[in-house]
């Protein structure tokens, strides 16, 4: 191929007509693929806030686990003293200290009470949150199983294009570097403004490819006489001429199927 400073204007317009056929092929391809690579994401992204949602509230349940069990020690411990504080009223020398003891029974009762109600406010948390974990787990199956079929989708369509779209891109590349900078930088602003990024089109029965709109004949000889690059004034798309346009797709056609 021709260096960039070399090219004829003739062929700065079949460079870019190549590049629009290869890119729009790209283009086909990504659409076939559509939303499949976000939701893939997506749903990956999903699975990992839920398992990790269901980690910290099982290490919640852990951690109540462990007040319960420290809350049974105290129950144990306040038994333990009110055993203590029986015996020792049995050899009391005096009301005095027999009501003392009994001051102390009471504390362990009422410390045997409030252990005793905080086990079960405990159990009741435990039972909501593991309702919360159960709930979870259906959703990541859920998720997991949609994300299972989501990738095998993906894949099979990754399959049947991957292949195509690295030759693809390749030769998108390729012709890229035929065309000038400026130029190449405005067929990439130009793709990125107009529907199904259509930046080089052909005159179709005397009318722009892209905005349809009819082409003053003196202004067809123009463009067919491939002097100079001419855009369509109502969409800014360049424009090239149907012979061009034809003999291009072409050799576009038969480049893709060697």
């Amino acid at each position: 191929m021709a260096k960039k400073n070399e090219v004829t204007v003739e062929e700065k317009l079949r460079a870019l007509y190549d590049l629009q056929l290869i890119d729009s092929r790209i283009d086909e391809i990504r659409s076939v693929r559509g939303e499949l690579p976000l939701e893939v994401q997506d749903l990956e992204d999903e699975i990992v806030g839920l398992n990790k949602r269901r980690s910290n509230i099982g290490e919640e349940v852990t951690n109540i686990k462990e007040n319960i069990s420290a809350k049974k020690l105290v129950i144990e411990e306040s038994k333990t003293l009110i055993k203590k504080y029986n015996e020792q009223q049995k050899n009391v020398r005096n009301n005095r200290e027999f009501n003392s003891l009994e001051k102390e029974i009471e504390y362990q009762e009422l410390e045997i009470q409030l252990a005793e109600k905080r086990i079960k406010e405990f159990k009741v948390t435990i039972e909501q949150k593991n309702l919360v974990i159960d709930s979870t787990k259906e959703k990541i199956d859920k998720q997991e199983e949609l994300l299972k079929h989501k990738s095998l989708e993906l894949n099979d369509i990754m399959e049947e294009t991957v292949k195509e779209e690295e030759l693809l891109t390749g030769k998108s590349k390729e012709y890229a570097t035929l065309i000038d900078d400026h130029l190449l930088n405005a067929y990439n602003r130009i793709r990125t403004k107009v529907k199904n990024g259509l930046a080089v089109v052909s005159i179709q029965k005397g009318a722009s490819g892209g905005s349809f709109f009819t082409i003053p004949p003196q202004r067809q000889v123009e463009i067919a006489s491939r002097k100079k690059i001419i855009t369509d004034e109502h969409s800014g798309r360049i424009l090239v001429d149907g012979a061009l346009a034809a003999e291009e797709k072409e050799k576009i056609e038969k480049l893709l199927v060697q």
